[in-house]
């Protein structure tokens, strides 16, 4: 193999954890390319079936998934001071990991709507337990002419049932 187009696993992941500023060259081949962006967002803390099944099928709805990851210090104001458990660094290297993904882009606001707004994915994804009204960003995005899909979880899969658990509760 030729040394110079050799790239490894560990670059391939690192090549997916973007600014907002590194994302848009991307945003523009794909949108030159005619492919649906699809945007989520969330802490992602502690990987687990439930984000797997949620991730994939978000993917499934267009052609490259763009995910918003929450900064350590966006997680830990919406989800209290012993949030995240794993590093910013730690989610976003798991995230981009998965071949599903096509970028990861870490926001450090209490809410990605500037993010939405930069992106303009033509899908924006969230768990049914918000109402489209409720999505931040929904109305962006339904301004772009864009859709606004909500996605089940798996009864039974989340971070803090396996916090409760690991802890005894």
């Amino acid at each position: 193999m030729d040394v110079l187009t050799y790239m490894s696993n560990l670059n391939l992941i690192e090549n997916k954890i973007l600014t907002a500023e590194k994302l848009a060259p991307l945003l523009n081949i794909w949108r030159f390319q005619d492919k649906k962006i699809v945007f989520t967002n969330g802490c992602f803390d502690l990987l687990h079936l439930g984000h797997i099944d949620y991730l994939s099928r978000a993917a499934d709805l267009g052609n490259k998934l763009v995910i918003g990851l929450n900064s350590d210090r966006s997680a830990s104001e919406l989800k209290g001071p012993k949030r995240p458990i794993t590093d910013q660094r730690s989610r976003a290297s798991i995230l981009a990991s998965l071949f599903f993904v096509n970028a990861v882009v870490l926001f450090d606001e209490p809410t990605p709507y500037e993010l939405i707004s930069f992106i303009k994915p033509d899908i924006l994804v969230k768990g049914s337990d918000y109402s489209i009204d409720k999505i931040v960003g929904a109305d962006l995005v339904l301004k772009n002419k864009g859709e606004v899909k909500t996605l089940n979880y798996i009864d039974g899969y989340s971070t803090t049932a396996i916090e409760k658990k690991i802890r005894g509760f």
